[in-house]
């Protein structure tokens, strides 16, 4: 049974929340996490970066002056890379690189982001849920800020489709919004504590259960 502490708008522990999610902890390696995150940022490159050779560029071709008698070097066209607007040798050309990685490691990873986060007391859920049919991010604001979690940077986990809760929560700095099916590695590493609201419970149990 895994236990997560219920916090309030205004900041007191409500309790633990008890996550019977079918989920166990699994040994992984370093070199796995680290292949994880690199396939993750390689992927992510769109890999538009490009130059003109000397092939690819629309001037004449007409050679600047004779080759002999000028007292000058000798030079076969403008196009030459040793000339400024010339081409680029060697530049960089558009091209996608992909790494791939099996679903397999990908849930062991997440599997152990979720258990070292929840051994470390850094899984909260929020007891908060907007009265209004309107965004409200001053009061998503001051939940984040009673929890005591102003000044730590938050992956806050929504379902797809939550646009009020979305809206409320988006313009907060600290906050990084990601949703409970699509999460990955990067996001989920780089925040120092998980928070879903307690209208997620579902949903974030489902999440976790992939993982297993």
């Amino acid at each position: 049974m895994i236990k997560i502490s219920v916090l309030n708008t205004q900041g007191v522990e409500g309790g633990n929340l008890q996550l019977d999610a079918s989920v166990e902890r699994k040994e992984m390696s370093p070199r796995t996490f680290a292949c994880a995150i690199r396939s993750l940022l390689q992927n992510w490159r769109q890999g538009t970066v490009g130059c003109k050779t000397r092939g690819q560029l629309a001037f004449s071709n007409k050679k600047p002056w004779r080759q002999k008698g000028t007292g000058r070097a000798r030079v076969s066209s403008i196009r030459s890379p040793l000339w400024r607007k010339g081409g680029v040798i060697f530049g960089p050309q558009p091209r996608v690189r992909e790494l791939e990685m099996n679903a397999s490691q990908r849930r062991l990873v997440m599997n152990n982001l979720f258990f070292t986060m929840v051994d470390n007391s850094k899984v909260h859920c929020l007891d908060f849920d907007l009265s209004q049919a309107k965004p409200n991010t001053k009061g998503a604001f001051q939940a984040i800020a009673k929890a005591g979690l102003n000044d730590r940077k938050v992956v806050l986990f929504l379902p797809f489709g939550d646009e009020l809760t979305y809206t409320s929560f988006r313009n907060i700095p600290n906050v990084s919004i990601v949703l409970f099916d699509e999460p990955n590695a990067y996001q989920l590493s780089n925040g120092d504590c998980w928070v879903f609201l307690k209208k997620d419970v579902e949903h974030f149990k489902t999440m976790v259960e992939r993982w297993n």
